[in-house]
């Protein structure tokens, strides 16, 4: 089955919210078939910082990005996610 990255962008709800714990709330909240790749830490403004997380996820997911999308709101401490960009894997 082939799969897809997708890199999205988390703005948490306030400048209180630790980010080492929402990711991992995130990765918690991930469907059984994705997978966190990578994450990282971007300033935004005024000491708010979003968090970066590439996922991989199954290509052919009902509803594309969605699911996705809709787990990482359930996370408490998101007040957003966008979608940034969704690549297909290789290999």
């Amino acid at each position: 089955m082939a799969r897809v990255a997708v890199l999205l962008t988390v703005i948490p709800s306030s400048i209180d919210v630790n980010l080492s714990e929402l990711l991992r709330g995130i990765e918690r909240a991930l469907p059984a078939d994705f997978k966190v790749l990578s994450s990282g830490e971007e300033p935004l403004a005024f000491g708010i910082k979003a968090l970066k997380i590439l996922v991989s996820m199954p290509e052919d997911y009902e509803g594309g990005t969605d699911a996705l999308e809709e787990a990482v709101r359930s996370v408490q401490g998101v007040e957003d996610v966008q979608v940034e960009a969704v690549t297909r894997l290789s290999g």
